[in-house]
């Protein structure tokens, strides 16, 4: 299916399944989706990575089903697998429970400990009541507590429905993002995009962050027009009237503030979303850091995705040669990808994050709270190579308070 007729799983409702191992999650998350995704045994322990399965469940639209491995695995292997499941809870919107009639366990009570520590709403659901009924104290802790639950076998499938209608009760309203521009234009508005076609770029497709705001225009009644960073003095020209804004790929920043007339705004598409994504505010304190490094600190780069590196990559090579260049020669950067994020950042003066299309808001969030707890600054490759073109000023000027916070010593 086209990338343009897809929901992004950044954009779905993340629905994760937790529980002991035999539980009945495989069963389950089989059972939601209509189809074998999970394997099904007798045996405890059969999942072993977390599996992520995108559908619908009308009327919520698109959602992300995660099956974890159990929460009671055991050895060194099992520990693993436990630590991979927790961090499912990062991205977590709401939890299904899956216990027996028998209670909750001390795993079961731990995990609820941490989601209601998260602020993550969850269901419990009660797997096997054909074979294992729910005991009186454990249906009266339930109705104590307010816990709200359900008693069904995976295999019946008017039981499946009744779960669903509670998912779609419980789920939180708003777990998308914000407007990714809908708030800096009125109906009728436009606003340029300039987008440069090279090696960087997907053969035959445009990423996600360009196909995400175009839609957002759409959906916010603007119009929009789009080239590369060559013609934009050209299209500008062409226009009878100007358009409210111009965004730009942030590795064009130089040439298009250039050719774009200082009575028009300028963005890029990844200072957009450090703020659709996550919290521009405490982006621009990270740009700020970013001009205060000195020789021998520690960078992380770290991207949300896993892709092969080009011989000129964004993240890999450009951005650490401008801060040699602009900043400090003496720093030492690191890297990782995909759902590496490392747990401890106090040997890292600062993180660089990429715009974080692939990561849900609430996963994104996480990580920048992360930081900040650990006293790390935080701001994505967007800001962090406004900063080092000197042009940051200008690309934040479509956010009053975040400019003006930029402004301050």
């Amino acid at each position: 299916m086209s990338e343009l007729n897809k929901t992004p799983s950044s954009n779905r409702l993340h629905i994760a399944i937790f529980g002991k191992r035999n539980m009945g999650k495989s069963t389950l998350i089989n059972a939601l989706t209509g189809q074998n995704l999970a394997i099904v045994s007798e045996y405890a322990g059969t999942t072993t990575d977390p599996v992520y399965k995108a559908m619908e469940i009308l009327p919520i639209g698109p959602c992300v089903i995660i099956d974890t491995a159990g929460l009671d695995d055991l050895g060194d292997l099992g520990e693993l697998r436990v630590k991979k499941s927790l961090e499912v809870l990062k991205k977590t919107d709401i939890a299904l429970l899956t216990v027996t009639g028998e209670g909750f366990s001390d795993f079961d009570r731990e995990i609820i400990k941490l989601l209601e520590e998260k602020n993550i709403p969850f269901i419990t659901v009660i797997n096997k009541k054909d074979i294992i009924p729910a005991n009186s104290e454990f249906t009266e802790e339930l109705k104590i507590k307010e816990i709200p639950h359900v008693a069904i076998s995976a295999q019946l499938k008017e039981e499946i429905h009744t779960l669903k209608e509670l998912i779609i009760k419980y789920s939180p309203k708003e777990f998308e993002q914000p407007t990714i521009v809908g708030d800096l234009i009125t109906p009728g508005e436009s606003i340029v995009l300039v987008i440069p076609v090279d090696t960087g770029m997907p053969k035959g497709r445009l990423i996600l962050p360009q196909v995400q705001t175009m839609r957002d225009i759409l959906d916010n009644d603007g119009v929009f027009h789009v080239c590369k960073e060559r013609e934009l003095r050209w299209t500008l020209d062409k226009l009878k009237e100007k358009p409210k804004l111009v965004i730009t790929d942030s590795q064009e920043f130089s040439k298009v503030s250039a050719d774009t007339p200082d009575d028009i705004l300028l963005t890029s598409f990844s200072i957009l979303f450090a703020r659709y994504k996550g919290d521009l505010m405490k982006m621009v304190k990270g740009a700020k850091a970013l001009k205060n490094l000195k020789a021998g600190d520690k960078v992380l780069m770290a991207e949300a995705c896993t892709h092969h590196a080009q011989p000129d990559d964004i993240g890999r090579i450009k951005i650490p040669r401008w801060i040699r260049q602009n900043i400090e020669n003496d720093l030492t950067f690191d890297f990782c990808a995909g759902r590496d994020y490392p747990d401890n950042l106090s040997d890292y003066k600062l993180v660089i994050h990429c715009g974080g299309c692939t990561l849900n808001r609430k996963e994104m969030l996480s990580r920048i709270d992360a930081s900040s707890v650990q006293g790390v600054p935080v701001l994505n490759y967007g800001l962090c190579i406004a900063t080092l073109h000197g042009i940051l000023d200008r690309a934040l000027k479509p956010f009053p308070e975040v400019y003006f916070e930029w402004l301050e010593d």
